[in-house]
Order: structure tokens, then C-alpha cells, then sequence
């Protein structure tokens, strides 16, 4: 009898138990700097704003991010990225970046209780529509898994940007694999602010390429510490790519760390 009253008690809060039956709506995340297959509900809107830091020897690199997506189908979303670059020099000025037009379809969807496996693909091309840029577009495709539950998540994603040449050079294609784990150390209810800190393995390979005397291209490997906070349809994404082995050619420098702070908005 004392069991099915708990029960009862148990079904009687719906903030308790209807995240860990509704994975979307309650607890769905993706890496800070990994892919994840996490996709929007139909009809779904996200606004994104960003803010990327990466420093290499006395060079610093500043890159903030505005995007928009909307989701087709619960499967399906689509969506707008416009970068803006931050340049110091004599002045500081801020220059318009490429246009990203991307797309993610979530192709495999598993659900058991208070558990969810998925698998999806994204495409993106990025136009050449920047302050004084050369013609020509660049694609990247990546195929992303993830099984997230109410205290472990694990995702695994790999991607290949295809690079187009401008103005006679060679822009060589880049290969990234990411492997993430994530906790959530206090299991939450949907209705009160959630953390998931994860941590990251970044590898990238560019692939090799030389400028006149210039050897450029290597690999480059990161050990990445993420949180991401959320407040039932508001999150705020962080974290630091810090280098941890490389095997780059003779002309290309290791990054000291690459930083970034992401919002992101679902209506």
C-alpha cells in the first residue's frame, strides 16, 4: 500500500517525471564545441548570439555570431549564421563575415525511459559574401551520435569542410572528430535552472598545402572543459579549447587556447 501511494505521489508532479519521458523538452543539449544531434521542435524558433576568442603568440583572433533557425519538422531545422570579426589594429573596426546558410536532419531517434539515443547530418555552405571576398563557396557535412540521459551524456561527431580557392591560392579541406562525455551532477526538474558540464576531445586535420616557401596544414588535438546552463527555453553555452598535442608543418603555429560564450533563445 505505502508503494502505491508513492507512486501516486510520484505521477501527481509532472515537473518530476515528464522530463524523464520527453527528452526534448526538458533536457536535450549539444557540445560547446562538438556537434550533437539535437534538433528543434516543429514550428521552433532559436535565436544565437556568440562571442569566439583565440590567441596564437602575440595574435589574437575575436569573432562574435548571430544565427537564427527554425525547425521544419521535430527532425528537421534549417538556418541563417552571419560572423562579425573583430579587428584591432591602428582603429577597431568590425567587419561583416561570410554567410552560412545550414541545415540538420536528425535521421535516427531511439527513446526509453528517462534515456535517448540519436543520430543526425548537417550540411552548411558558407558564401563568399564578406567584405571584399573572392567568388566561390565553401561546404562542410557532418554526421553526429549522442545518447543522452537524465545524469550521463556521450556524443561523437565527425566533419569535413570542403575549402574553395581564392584569388589563385589553395585553401586546403579540414577535417574535425569530436568525442564528448557531459554529467549532470543534481538531476533537475524542468521547471529549475539545469548544468551539464562536459568535457571534450578536439582533433582537427588540415590537410596539407604550400604557399611559395610556406608549408601550412597539420593536425592539431584539444582538451576542452564545457559547461552549459539552462532556464527552461534559455541556455548559455561555455568554454576553452586548450592544445594538448600537435604535429603541424613547419609554417603553422599551435593555438595558445581558443575560448568562446554562446546564448541561445527557443520559442
Amino acid at each position: 500500500m505505502r508503494s502505491f501511494q508513492g507512486r501516486l505521489r510520484f505521477l501527481s508532479v509532472p515537473a518530476l517525471w515528464l522530463p524523464a519521458l520527453l527528452p526534448d523538452m526538458g533536457w536535450a543539449h549539444d557540445p560547446v564545441f562538438g556537434l550533437g544531434p539535437h534538433t528543434l521542435f516543429q514550428g521552433g524558433v532559436e535565436l544565437h548570439a556568440g562571442f569566439h576568442q583565440a590567441e596564437q603568440g602575440d595574435k589574437r583572433h575575436q569573432e562574435a555570431e548571430l544565427a537564427v533557425k527554425y525547425g521544419l519538422t521535430g527532425d528537421w531545422v534549417v538556418g541563417v549564421e552571419v560572423p562579425y570579426s573583430l579587428r584591432e589594429g591602428s582603429t577597431r573596426r568590425t567587419e561583416r563575415g561570410s554567410t552560412a546558410l545550414t541545415t540538420k536532419y536528425r535521421f535516427w531517434r531511439k527513446d526509453t525511459f528517462a534515456r535517448q539515443q540519436s543520430a543526425a547530418v548537417l550540411l552548411k555552405a558558407v558564401l563568399h559574401d564578406a567584405d571584399n571576398a573572392q567568388p566561390g563557396t565553401d561546404y562542410l557535412a557532418g554526421l553526429t551520435y549522442g545518447d543522452e540521459g537524465r545524469k550521463w551524456y556521450r556524443w561523437v561527431s565527425l566533419r569535413h569542410r570542403s575549402n574553395a580557392d581564392q584569388g589563385g591560392l589553395e585553401r586546403p579541406d579540414l577535417w574535425r572528430l569530436d568525442a564528448v562525455i557531459g554529467i549532470r551532477f543534481e538531476p533537475t526538474a524542468y521547471l529549475e535552472p539545469d548544468w551539464v558540464w562536459m568535457l571534450e576531445l578536439n582533433g582537427e586535420r588540415r590537410e596539407a598545402t604550400n604557399r611559395g616557401t610556406a608549408k601550412l596544414g597539420g593536425d592539431q588535438w584539444f582538451l576542452s572543459p564545457g559547461l552549459m546552463w539552462t532556464y527552461r527555453n534559455f541556455a548559455v553555452k561555455t568554454g576553452v579549447q586548450l592544445p594538448i598535442a600537435d604535429d603541424l608543418r613547419g609554417n603553422e603555429s599551435q593555438d595558445d587556447y581558443r575560448a568562446l560564450v554562446e546564448l541561445e533563445w527557443h520559442l
